[in-house]
């Protein structure tokens, strides 16, 4: 995990990882009106955007600390332990699947961007030209499972059981008409493993880490009006910390949102 802190000149500084238990509601909410906050972030795009909105924030009198994680796990953990002030790495179902499997009440304040799923490979420029049997690699985590089962469906290439909607799992298929053999890998180390597969689901975040755009090297994509919209989580009761407020005012200024559009040309979508 890398630190980034972005103070008077935006310099890096060390931020101790120290899962300790958080302290009362109130000392939570005097951390988020200290004119510092701590946010934690994924590797890759949400880093990158999130280092823009912190130089305005700063601009406003906020100092942005940054923790860059790799992984979709702890960024929650350490927000939940009160290690964190807020994170920025998520989508809603995501966040909805961590409450219930873990009993958090973690809360989505903010919507940031949309990343679209898609699916790629390394030999065939449609998944029509795929021949069947080939195996497929969807991320293992139940929502980003679900969700790339969800885009293979709504194309057509499978058919998942009624009502399952992005919560279907490979348990759930149906119909698989080109008889595909579904892998389940974690989510950060699928393009370490394109090579190894016919095609495989990638985030948008970790497909462009790998150098791959989603909107030019992706041979199917997720549509624009997906439910995967990523948010900005607090814990419950810093709803309406300044700091937070802040925070958000910055990540939605027009600036970041042209940030968005001309750096990444349509693979991630500004959702504010």
């Amino acid at each position: 995990m890398k630190t980034k802190k972005f103070g008077y000149l935006f310099a890096s500084a060390a931020l101790a990882l120290t899962l300790a238990a958080c302290g009362s509601d109130e000392e939570s909410a005097d951390k988020l009106n200290d004119g510092v906050i701590k946010v934690g972030v994924t590797a890759g795009l949400h880093e990158e955007i999130t280092e823009v909105a912190a130089k305005i924030a700063q601009e406003n009198g906020l100092t942005v600390e940054m923790e860059v994680f790799s992984d979709y796990v702890i960024p929650n953990t350490a927000l939940v332990e009160g290690n964190l002030d807020v994170n920025n790495f998520q989508h809603g179902p995501f966040l909805d699947n961590f409450n219930k499997e873990r009993g958090e009440e973690l809360v989505a304040v903010a919507d940031t961007i949309l990343n679209p799923m898609g699916f790629y490979s390394e030999n065939y420029t449609s998944i029509d030209d795929v021949p069947a049997s080939s195996t497929v690699a969807i991320p293992n985590d139940p929502t980003n499972g679900g969700r790339s089962l969800a885009v293979l469906a709504e194309a057509g290439y499978i058919t998942l059981a009624d009502g399952v909607g992005v919560n279907g799992t490979i348990y759930d298929i149906v119909e698989n008409p080109k008889n595909f053999e579904f892998i389940e890998l974690e989510a950060a180390q699928i393009p370490t493993q394109l090579g190894e597969v016919a095609v495989a689901a990638i985030n948008t975040n970790f497909a462009m880490e790998a150098g791959l755009s989603p909107k030019t090297d992706s041979i199917l994509l997720e549509s624009a009006d997906s439910p995967y919209v990523n948010v900005i989580v607090v814990r419950p009761g810093d709803e309406d910390g300044e700091d937070l407020k802040k925070f958000i005012e910055a990540y939605q200024s027009e600036e970041v949102r042209q940030y968005i559009e001309d750096t990444y040309a349509g693979s991630v979508i500004p959702s504010f």
